[in-house]
């Protein structure tokens, strides 16, 4: 076979049919124009809207979790040792004050610097009159050495003052608690001895929280410490915490792709919770952007599509490329000029439309007595059918609806 013929046969019809590239470009929608009458507007429902230039805010929307505030956590640990006596928190997440009694505790070696102490004031009162050279400061230093040895193993101040004034060894210290907070671990048990190493108490105060949030590695460019931050939670309904973006881990997730950013709260009522789970908005520079409604698009394919009204009942398809939704818009990055009109509802059945419209268009019907219709594509002739498509009920409503599809001949007869 000569080499001509081979391409002929090549660039058939059947060929170019079979072709994968063609069978995709085919499976797109048409970019022609539709044509509808009012009434047929109208039966489908259609809606138009604008393409606006609107005021739009950089937001970023994650998920996140609440967090103690490890800033404001604070453990019990004593600087002697000794033997528990009494204990008076004696349960994990109970709420204690900044000085409340937590438990008792007796040291030989507390004990011990409490008569030093006293002997040491003793001393003091009686050689202050002395008229020996610096027998007087010398019993001065030796109760503030005395006095400084129960101060830097964290002896309450009231023990002292109460030490000083009764004149007597306490043998029980009680121990308070640092700050107000929740109890997140207690180790503390009556008759039980502890060394200073021992953690005995954790505090935590929730008047302020943390949230931590996986921010995508392409969004990180858009935050930084210092930027606002609003937290919704689904337990209390409308209302809103506000607070700020704390600090972003300088490591992404290799798993995940996103960076962990932490986020700091004032917490007032107590009401977001440690391990809670929130919807987070990370609020970024406001600006102008060329916007459309999200129901104005119509997803085909590869392709982001819209129905721009041309008037008389004339719509043109055109792609559109997107940006970020807000809200219930779409920015527009390319495809579209402020003011256009477009349809905002529809959307499908218009498209069905245009398929039904064009497949009309190239449909030759029978000659009597032959067998099925057949459709010459690529054919430019008049329309030989038209097409008409209808639904029930009219115009569609959300959820089940019947579309009904009618050939007819240019003179009106059913086309079977």
């Amino acid at each position: 076979m000569p080499a001509g013929d081979a391409s002929a046969m090549n660039s058939s019809p059947e060929a170019n049919r079979n072709d994968p590239q063609n069978q995709a470009a085919d499976s797109e929608p048409s970019l022609a124009q539709i044509q509808l009458t009012p009434q047929r507007m109208q039966s489908i429902g259609v809606k138009l809207g604008t393409v606006q230039m609107k005021a739009v805010s950089n937001d970023i929307r994650i998920s996140g979790n609440v967090d103690v505030d490890e800033r404001r956590l604070a453990t019990v640990q004593l600087r002697f040792p000794g033997w528990i006596r009494k204990v008076f928190v004696d349960a994990t997440y109970d709420y204690v004050r900044k000085g409340q009694p937590l438990f008792t505790i007796y040291s030989p070696d507390l004990v011990t610097t409490e008569q030093e102490y006293l002997l040491a004031r003793k001393n003091q009162q009686e050689l202050q009159r002395s008229s020996v050279t610096d027998v007087a400061a010398g019993a001065e230093t030796l109760v503030g050495a005395a006095k400084e040895r129960l101060q830097q193993w964290e002896v309450p101040l009231s023990e002292i003052t109460k030490l000083e004034s009764t004149g007597k060894v306490i043998s029980e210290i009680t121990i308070n608690s640092p700050v107000s907070g929740y109890i997140t671990e207690r180790n503390a048990l009556p008759n039980m001895y502890v060394q200073p190493e021992s953690r005995l108490y954790s505090v935590a105060d929730l008047s302020t929280i943390w949230v931590y949030a996986q921010v995508f590695q392409t969004d990180v460019g858009r935050i930084k410490p210092g930027d606002p931050a609003m937290v919704t939670v689904d337990a209390y309904p409308g209302k809103t915490f506000k607070g700020k973006v704390d600090f972003v881990l300088p490591q992404v997730d290799m798993n995940t792709r996103t960076v962990r950013c932490r986020l700091v709260f004032p917490n007032p009522g107590l009401l977001l919770k440690p391990g809670m789970f929130v919807n987070v908005v990370l609020k970024g520079p406001a600006g102008k952007s060329l916007t459309i409604p999200a129901s104005s698009i119509f997803h085909s394919g590869t392709r982001n599509l819209v129905f721009v009204d041309k008037g008389e009942g004339s719509f043109e398809p055109r792609e559109v490329e997107l940006g970020s939704r807000t809200g219930d818009d779409y920015i527009v990055l390319k495809g579209l000029k402020e003011g256009e009109s477009l349809v905002i509802s529809a959307n499908f059945l218009i498209d069905s439309e245009a398929q039904l419209q064009a497949a009309a268009g190239t449909f030759v019907p029978p000659p009597p007595g032959a067998g099925e219709a057949v459709a010459v594509n690529g054919s430019e002739a008049a329309p030989q059918a038209n097409a008409e498509l209808t639904t029930d009920p009219a115009p569609p409503q959300k959820g089940s609806n019947v579309f009904r599809v009618k050939l007819t001949t240019p003179s009106g007869t059913p086309i079977s």
